[in-house]
């Protein structure tokens, strides 16, 4: 902390607890546009896309796709803080960059420029950066990187690939939406589709009514999101969740809501939508994040403008 607050280009922010807060890290594609740098790094090289970045050093990058997700987790801490001015259980946001320490000035400012509350920026250049999440406790890790987006899951951190698209500006409050099989929920029964056909799955859900379902990758995240949910009532919580998912809910929605109830999970809405597409509900929820495992899901969700995130 002492060597980012003598940083001059270092937005001073509240110090938080990483073993109350709920930890997210980003990397620098998934919070802020950087297509083009990013071209310029595979066709002219490092050296090249360093200069760039310090000549442009003071020119703010545009926003990415997982840019309106952590403004409206920073309103949700302002919320919190409004309530309990002593809360510890906040978002607490950090960058996990390739970019050199020189290079990584940009970002900095850029995040400066739009006053997002970044508590820590890590300027890491061994080719598998996702080793030092678990070292910083965090909850969700969100990257426009396939591999490293894997190698995260590997590790036991919720993770989700975010493409670069342009979006529509959501108001508050954060809006979150999941899918449920092999994003909240383990893939069991997609296992059961995938060898038995729609008919299978659905005597396989009736016989297994009782049980609750599996954890999937984004499960955590989630328990940690619902837990500083029940903080405010359903009508003034500056946090709304939402299950969308392609089950039906006469032959298959019975488990899921148990599975939700056994957890504690509170989730404010949730759609049943027996396959049919899921992009016409997400325009209508606009939310600041969308999970799925499916990419005909995400695209359908990417044509509507809605910010999506794929859970591989």
């Amino acid at each position: 902390a002492s060597l980012l607050s003598s940083n001059p280009f270092f937005v001073p922010v509240l110090q938080k607890d990483p073993s109350e807060s709920l930890v997210i890290a980003v990397t620098t594609r998934a919070i802020f546009n950087l297509e083009e740098e990013h071209k310029l790094y595979l066709e002219k090289g490092k050296e090249e896309y360093t200069r760039h970045q310090q000549a442009n050093q003071d020119k703010p990058l545009p926003p990415g796709t997982a840019f309106a997700f952590i403004r409206a987790a920073q309103y949700v801490n302002e919320k919190i803080l409004e309530s309990n001015p002593a809360e510890k259980e906040l978002f607490d946001i950090l960058v996990l960059s390739n970019n050199s320490p020189e290079s990584g000035m940009r970002i900095i400012n850029s995040a400066k420029h739009y006053g997002l509350e970044i508590s820590k920026f890590c300027f890491v250049s061994d080719e598998d950066s996702t080793q030092y999440l678990k070292s910083h406790r965090v909850k969700l890790f969100l990257s426009a990187d396939r591999t490293d987006v894997c190698n995260a899951l590997r590790r036991g951190v919720s993770s989700a690939l975010i493409f670069q698209q342009e979006v529509q500006a959501p108001s508050t409050p954060l809006r979150v939406v999941f899918d449920g099989d092999a994003v909240l929920f383990s893939d069991e029964t997609d296992q059961v589709f995938r060898e038995q056909g729609l008919e299978g799955a659905v005597q396989y859900e009736r016989a297994m009514e009782a049980v609750p379902m599996g954890e999937g990758p984004l499960k955590s995240f989630a328990m940690h999101l619902g837990k500083m949910r029940k903080k405010f009532s359903q009508e003034k919580s500056p946090i709304r969740t939402y299950l969308v998912t392609a089950r039906s809910g006469r032959d298959m929605g019975i488990r899921a809501i148990k599975t939700l109830r056994e957890w504690g999970l509170a989730i404010d809405e949730a759609f049943f939508m027996d396959g049919a597409p899921k992009g016409p509900i997400l325009a209508q929820i606009q939310p600041h994040i969308f999970f799925d495992d499916g990419l005909h899901n995400i695209q359908g969700a990417q044509d509507m403008g809605v910010p999506s995130a794929w859970v591989p």
